[in-house]
């Protein structure tokens, strides 16, 4: 199946290419701007971590993308990742987007299909344009990439219908509001829904000035598993502790408030997230391994967390032919049970090299202090080659 998709993606990018060139094929006219993109993401990480110390190169992600317009009105795009150990649902080669979304009016949009979740600034964020090392852990943790409820890593992305638009123009013509908000699935990429309730999500920012957003997000809904547990409420009864199975649903709500300014190469972020909802004691790697059905709760983390990150990323020298260098800083804080007992905090710093509009170098420096383990403090090192095409 995989295969396939693949090989459908190239066909199509062979006949726009073909259609480019030469002018014997003809792209229907209800079918325009179709383009293939992709780009990759080369790593060299290093760890301190005390017993857990790594030194590695790493393919941190390769995409592959179509994307077009139908009938005009249509905007579609599909797009495929590759990294890693093809072995486990997390790093094999699966799809991201399949979505398309009709844009007939700036101020009402529709989306359906699998995409990301309208959940924080920085979720929907090129990786590259990002900037660090990695999203910022309150992201990471509870926009729907390595979610803390035990979802498979869905790269903040989910299937379901989104509405979403801009409105209210200034006397130069700039929209001052944006709303979105999507009816989902609430169990990640690629997968049916499991306990039949849908997760709302949703924001609204305002821009007062050119650059800036200030906004707000929501999100109410559940994670399920279909498995087997022990019901934890008759621990107090050695002898009678139950074995239970079928559907075991997890509410998730919700909230974050966002700031960015970004203008003239420089960027300044901050969000806050909070999360109330219980998570699963293992997560899922490959849904034909036994953790897949183990519904058992992770009593350590509780039902609580919360995160915030600041960051600003400023341009430090202008070189010929668009290329730069920016210096960067980021703090990132993560409470996985809301408590500064298990809180994890990095402070990084580092260098971005621009070179033109398709290669970019990220470096980074990292001081870590994870209150978990028995050596809080230890460093990390990131450099990363990117390109795109």
């Amino acid at each position: 199946m995989k295969k396939t998709i693949i090989m459908a993606l190239m066909a199509v990018a062979s006949v726009s290419a073909s259609a480019q060139q030469k002018q014997t094929i003809e792209i229907p006219s209800w079918l325009s701007n179709v383009k293939l993109s992709g780009y990759g993401m080369t790593q060299y990480q290093y760890s301190g971590q005390k017993d857990a110390e790594s030194n590695s190169f790493n393919i941190r992600m390769a995409r592959i993308s179509l994307e077009g317009r139908i009938a005009g009105d249509f905007y579609w795009k599909t797009q495929i990742q590759f990294n890693g150990n093809t072995s486990t649902l997390g790093s094999s080669p699966r799809m991201v987007d399949l979505f398309a979304e009709w844009q007939k009016y700036e101020y009402f949009k529709v989306k359906i299909g699998q995409f990301k979740n309208p959940f924080t600034f920085e979720n929907p964020m090129h990786p590259i344009d990002q900037g660090f090392m990695g999203y910022s852990q309150n992201v990471s943790k509870l926009a729907g990439f390595s979610d803390r409820a035990g979802e498979h890593a869905s790269n903040g992305r989910d299937i379901g219908l989104q509405f979403q638009g801009d409105f209210l123009k200034n006397a130069n013509g700039r929209n001052l509001l944006h709303y979105q908000i999507g009816v989902f699935n609430g169990q990640g990429t690629n997968t049916k829904d499991v306990d039949q309730q849908k997760n709302v999500i949703g924001g609204v920012w305002v821009m007062p000035v050119s650059g800036m957003r200030i906004g707000a997000f929501g999100w109410t809904g559940s994670y399920a598993r279909k498995g087997t547990w022990t019901d934890e409420h008759d621990a107090s009864y050695t002898a009678d502790i139950q074995e239970r199975s079928g559907v075991r649903k997890l509410s998730q709500n919700r909230y974050a408030f966002s700031f960015e300014y970004k203008q003239n190469g420089w960027t300044v972020r901050s969000e806050y997230i909070h999360s109330t909802g219980k998570a699963f004691a293992k997560s899922i790697n490959n849904f034909n391994d036994a953790n897949a059905k183990d519904c058992n709760l992770n009593a350590k983390i509780g039902d609580k967390a919360q995160g915030v990150y600041g960051l600003v990323i400023a341009p430090l020298a202008q070189l010929p032919k668009n290329s730069r260098i920016d210096v960067k800083a980021r703090y990132d804080m993560y409470q996985p049970n809301g408590k500064s007992n298990m809180q994890r905090t990095q402070y990084e710093a580092g260098l971005n090299f621009h070179i033109g509009k398709r290669i970019s170098i990220l470096t980074e420096y990292a001081l870590i202090n994870d209150k978990t383990l028995a050596k809080h403090n230890y460093s990390m090192a990131d450099a990363e080659v990117c390109f795109r095409f």
